[in-house]
């Protein structure tokens, strides 16, 4: 049959839905596509319906549906053109039907065929301890320098799974929203995606927190009225305003959503009423790009002067745009009733690119792919790749801390501008200038001022690197820095300086042997390692030629290996099954109370509670079965829950507490407020006297007139420590209680 003819082979009701969503994805690219475009996007619909004959989701739908509202996305939201919708429509072919990579290269061309395997996951990874969804996500993005559509298409066949969840299982909700919020999310907003980042979170708030989601959700939806009536009387008032200066804009208007609110409730620990900042407008204006910038200064002139901005929530990215292209100016003025509202002011051009990110480029340029945005995103994603040392996880979670995490901005010497990561220290800031200067840095000043090299960098920090020729990396400074490219070139050269050393230390320890009568044989070796209880001959090698082990301890290694007491030592310091298992098992029943049940079927199981969030009950918990140590416990909103829950799903395990029982459980409060004479002893006389609890630690300090600290306890459960926390709460000086 030829392709201009659609072949649908499907119940009516289910082909009335199919042409339906066929003709809005026509619809979605009108007036773009010449005749060679529709017999591709055609051609790619039937080979998809033949793929996927038969075939039906969870929700019960024909499965040709998912690959449509993917393409439509694609098209309508993205921008993207004839050759994407081919490749949405097509993109889970290969992983789901007998049709091959070979096949698809036949029926329509190489970039298609490679942009399909991009798109395609790993079925099967051979080490176990390899997190699956981290390979496959390392997989996609090899594909990144090729072509960067890969992405944009797996970020919208995410965005429709995500808006078609509710189907699905709990554990595989769970596992794909975590996933959603620890990659995809903020990878979307890399690329400048931000409608879709938003959805992205938003949805996924509602599968990891379905609770705190509802109950956001219910109080915009009971204040939705008043809102909005208030934000279009405020925008009437800005209309007026910059059509008096003769501007051409437009104005639009939204509370911020469910995420950030519960971001900044969170951050901040306050309830829903007291986020301040919830209304947002956005002034989009209609100039040239000769005058745009003039005329965004000019708007923000006007609005400044008849609101009160707040200084600390201005910010410019018009003189400094982020990495990804985007452009705006942002501030957040007091309006009547006493209530902020944020306000942004971009021209048209900048929020298309705002709005569609990379893909909005076309439009204003010739030749996206020579975008300079785009190649420094290519460029660090192709460094992060070219490490040797790193597994799948390991490239996961670099790939977040330095393309997904907020970025900082610092100058040189000379005034030169540097994007780094937020967190990064003077000396990522050196390996971001030259690896040669990295290497030998010796100290660094920070605005003037002598800072040591773990200093966390602030935006508009000028840096100057101190740098010293008899200088070396140093194996601590992998805990001073954040950035690939740091990491790598530090483990490098201290490879390198450790495979000189082991050389020399080779040399040293035959000749040290043989003069004291012991051949350096590779069982001697090996037992002399052992006995310095080091991994191998290399380590050991090392550890002679850095001085580390010396002329004393090759003495007492060779009394021991003469007297024959290696046999001795091997038994003595060995231990039998039955006691391993004995010490186990006296371990855990020291630290487990037995409250809590595993699985579908509520099994009693050894664990013991993450240091990490310190779980008690009544918390909501889940389960980490982590190789070698048993089930670990930690709380749902743990710092550590949506990493494991993304890169891990297989290991996570149901838990739920209980009828009570006794036991005892440690939590952390974190306490703040005014420094005033004998708060702390007010403090400790209310956990001890007033509520019976033992402290097991308290560390508070005080500055300038205000104090932090942190109180660790022993509680009973979840209700025992909020009423702790709100008599802790009514302490005059306090201003804030919240657990760690």
């Amino acid at each position: 049959m030829p392709a201009e003819v659609l072949q649908i082979d499907q119940n009516t009701e289910d082909k009335r839905k199919i042409l339906n969503r066929y003709r809005a994805l026509l619809r979605s690219c009108a007036g773009k596509l010449d005749n060679a475009d529709k017999k591709l996007i055609r051609k790619a619909f039937n080979v998809a319906m033949d793929a996927h004959k038969g075939v039906r989701r969870k929700s019960g739908e024909p499965y040709i549906l998912h690959p449509l509202e993917v393409a439509i996305i694609v098209s309508r939201e993205i921008g993207l053109g004839p050759t994407s919708i081919a490749c949405a429509l097509l993109h889970d072919v290969v992983e789901d039907s007998e049709y091959t990579l070979e096949d698809i290269e036949r029926l329509f061309d190489k970039t298609i065929a490679k942009i399909i395997d991009g798109l395609t996951k790993i079925s099967f990874v051979s080490d176990m301890d390899i997190s699956v969804q981290a390979e496959n996500f390392r997989k996609m993005l090899l594909t990144i320098s090729d072509d960067i559509r890969v992405i944009l298409i797996k970020l919208a066949d995410r965005l429709h799974n995500m808006r078609t969840m509710d189907d699905m299982p709990a554990h595989k909700q769970l596992k794909i929203a975590s996933e959603t919020l620890y990659l995809y999310a903020p990878l979307a907003g890399r690329l400048g995606l931000y409608n879709i980042k938003t959805e992205l979170e938003d949805l996924s708030l509602k599968y990891t927190e379905p609770e705190v989601y509802a109950e956001i959700e219910r109080k915009l939806r009971e204040t939705k009225a008043d809102d909005t009536r208030y934000l279009t009387q405020f925008s009437e008032k800005i209309r007026e305003l910059l059509k008096n200066e003769g501007l051409d804009f437009t104005i639009k208007y939204r509370t911020k959503s469910i995420y950030s609110i519960r971001k900044k409730m969170r951050k901040q620990g306050i309830p829903f009423e007291e986020v301040y900042d919830k209304f947002a407008i956005r002034i989009i204006l209609n100039s040239s790009p000769e005058r745009e910038k003039a005329d965004i200064w000019r708007v923000y002139s006007i609005i400044t002067s008849h609101y009160k901005p707040s200084p600390e929530r201005f910010r410019d990215w018009i003189s400094a745009p982020k990495s990804n292209g985007y452009e705006s100016l942002h501030t957040t003025v007091m309006g009547p009733d006493g209530h902020w509202i944020e306000v942004q002011i971009r021209s048209k051009r900048m929020d298309d690119i705002a709005e569609r990110g990379y893909a909005a480029h076309w439009k204003y340029k010739e030749d996206a792919s020579s975008d300079a945005h785009l190649e420094k995103l290519i460029e660090k994603i192709r460094q992060l790749l070219e490490n040797p040392e790193s597994n799948a996880v390991e490239f996961v979670n670099d790939f977040k801390t330095n393309l997904l995490s907020d970025e900082i901005f610092i100058f040189t010497p000379k005034g030169d501008l540097k994007r780094l990561p937020a967190g990064s220290t003077p000396l990522d800031f050196a390996f971001e200038i030259h690896t040669d200067i990295g290497l030998k840095t010796l100290g660094a000043k920070v605005n003037g001022k002598l800072v040591p090299l773990n200093y966390k960098l602030q935006s508009g920090d000028q840096v100057e690197i101190i740098t010293s020729e008899k200088q070396k990396p140093k194996e601590e400074w992998l805990n001073h820095v954040v950035t690939s490219k740091a990491k790598t070139k530090i483990k490098s050269s201290l490879r390198e300086e450790k495979r000189v050393l082991a050389d020399q230390g080779r040399e040293i320890l035959s000749r040290k042997l043989s003069y004291i009568k012991i051949k350096p044989t590779e069982k001697v070796l090996n037992r002399m390692a052992q006995f310095f209880k080091l991994a191998n001959t290399q380590e050991l090698f090392y550890k002679v030629g850095s001085k580390i082990i010396d002329n004393e301890d090759i003495k007492e290694f060779a009394k021991e290996y003469n007297r024959g007491f290696m046999a001795y030592l091997r038994k003595k310091f060995g231990r039998s099954d039955s006691e391993d298992t004995q010490i186990k098992k006296t371990v855990q029943t020291e630290e487990d109370p037995k409250i809590l049940v595993f699985g579908q079927n509520d099994e009693k199981l050894e664990y013991r509670m993450g240091k990490c969030c310190n779980p008690v009950p009544g918390d909501s918990v889940f389960g980490f079965l982590s190789s070698g140590s048993g089930i670990t416990v930690h709380r749902y909103d743990c710092p550590n829950a949506i990493t494991l829950q993304s890169n891990y799903a297989n290991r996570i395990i149901k838990a739920r507490w209980v009828a009570e029982q006794s036991g005892n459980f440690t939590a952390v409060l974190v306490i703040k407020g005014i420094d005033t004479m004998g708060l702390v002893n007010k403090v400790t006389q209310i956990i001890s006297n007033d509520m019976n609890v033992n402290i097991k630690a308290i560390n508070i300090s005080g500055d300038a007139g205000i104090f932090s600290g942190e109180i660790t306890l022993v509680v009973a459960d979840k209700m025992h420590l909020t009423k702790i926390i709100e008599k802790l709460k009514k302490v005059e000086g306090v201003t804030s209680v919240t657990r760690k």
